[in-house]
């Protein structure tokens, strides 16, 4: 009997080892799930391929529908018939960047490529509603139409006349409090500035297209989100954002294919890609218009605030900021000019006052060249910021590192491999001056 009872005691431990192991494994959530799919590729592969060549082997043979869905408030679609001020609502309320735009006038039978005209940002209405006010180049003369006569009338109603560098310095608190409540900001639709403001064109993926695919487009081809449609019903399924790739490396952590490249320092995978004078960047005595026109000029999702007359970065202005120019201009009321500084400061103000979460509340995100990818991954998903910045050990900037750089070094883009993917997607605006 003692027998008996020892061996149906040892069953039990080596039953619950076993449920223990099988629990470990079980994937924490559907990200997770996701990296074990690539764990089994990566396994499979053949062992003369280099680690990269594994991964993008991986990739490659892990279908875009297998991505998690976004959650539903963040797949937005905007009417090419909503007004400035609505689109402008829709995106700050949902906290995301930008969102496609339908077409209300398409045919309800129209493929996707026609049922949406292109996607609607906070960064590129600032940018146009800016850049309307600025005389055309010489080399380009033509007469205004009469959607960037009423917008020059407008804000030369506001004795701002031409908005560049030196006169964007001037731009007192009040400007964006008038520019909200004009006709002009209430009535001008989404339509009427597509083709003009956008930084890429509505470019989709179908389900059957690759991780790889994917991740290409997020990095080297520099989409912030990319859309995924089906084909059969002409609509989006899903939306694909760097954030969300990230989160997703964040949760396979532990699993071997990570681990083999996330123990890499940032150095040693040619991070950050600039040097120190290379950095884009506003001093924090400049107009925060400078900030966003940069964004806008370099294709870029934010740019560091140095102080005067060093080198050290005291804030961050990202595309996600400039909704605060647009949703809550009365913030600036009282200042006589709203400088990368009075802006932060300003941010910060409301924010604290209304019990808002928010990154430009916290430190800024830093790091150095010998943390490892894996820790900068892990940091930013936990901080939900889409850049790190490198600084040396007296504080000083070295170098701005992105989600796009970090998915770049994942992945890399074998010879003609997009072949046609782009051809009749991309179409060149027809009135683009942005």
């Amino acid at each position: 009997m003692v027998e008996v009872a020892t061996m149906q005691m040892q069953r039990e431990k080596i039953l619950e080892r076993e449920s223990s192991m099988e629990e470990s494994r079980s994937p924490r959530s559907p990200e997770a799930k996701l990296g074990m799919q690539v764990e089994d590729l990566w396994d499979v592969q053949e062992p003369q391929l280099t680690p990269t060549e594994k991964l993008n082997a991986c990739f490659e043979n892990v279908p875009v529908s297998d991505f998690p869905q976004a959650p539903s408030d963040q797949v937005i679609e905007i009417k090419s018939n909503t007004s400035l001020a609505e689109a402008v609502q829709i995106l700050a309320e949902h906290k995301i960047l930008s969102a496609p735009v339908v077409d209300v006038d398409a045919p309800e039978d129209a493929s996707w490529i026609d049922r949406y005209l292109g996607m609607v940002e906070f960064a590129g209405i600032v940018v146009w509603i800016v850049h309307q006010s600025e005389p055309p180049s010489p080399r380009s003369p033509r007469s205004p139409t009469a959607l960037e006569a009423a917008a020059t009338g407008m804000i030369a109603s506001l004795e701002l006349g031409d908005l560049g560098p030196e006169s964007a310095a001037k731009t007192s608190g009040n400007f964006f409090e008038a520019l909200t409540s004009s006709d002009f900001y209430k009535n001008t639709k989404v339509r009427d500035i597509s083709g003009s403001f956008r930084w890429a064109p509505f470019l989709a993926l179908q389900k059957s297209n690759s991780f790889l695919t994917m991740l290409l487009l997020l990095s080297k081809y520099k989409m912030k989100s990319v859309p995924v449609v089906d084909l059969g019903e002409g609509k989006i399924d899903n939306i694909i954002t760097q954030p969300a790739v990230i989160h997703m490396l964040a949760e396979c952590t532990g699993l071997h294919w990570f681990e083999s490249w996330g123990t890499k320092k940032i150095s040693e995978l040619g991070l950050p890609t600039m040097t120190p004078n290379q950095i884009i960047k506003v001093h924090e005595d400049e107009p925060v218009l400078q900030a966003f026109k940069l964004m806008r000029k370099k294709r870029i999702g934010g740019v560091p605030v140095i102080e005067t007359g060093g080198n050290k970065a005291v804030g961050n202005i990202s595309l996600r900021d400039v909704h605060f120019l647009l949703t809550a201009p009365e913030i600036y009321h009282d200042y006589r000019s709203i400088t990368a500084k009075n802006f932060l400061t300003a941010v910060r103000n409301h924010l604290e006052k209304h019990k808002e979460a928010s990154p430009l509340l916290g430190k800024m995100i830093t790091c150095t060249k010998d943390q490892t990818i894996k820790d900068l991954i892990l940091m930013l998903d936990a901080k939900k910021v889409h850049r790190a910045y490198v600084v040396a050990e007296n504080g000083d900037l070295e170098g701005v590192i992105t989600l796009r750089d970090i998915i770049s070094r994942l992945v890399h883009e074998p010879r003609g491999y997009f072949g046609d993917f782009f051809d009749g997607v991309l179409p060149l605006p027809q009135n683009s001056r942005v």
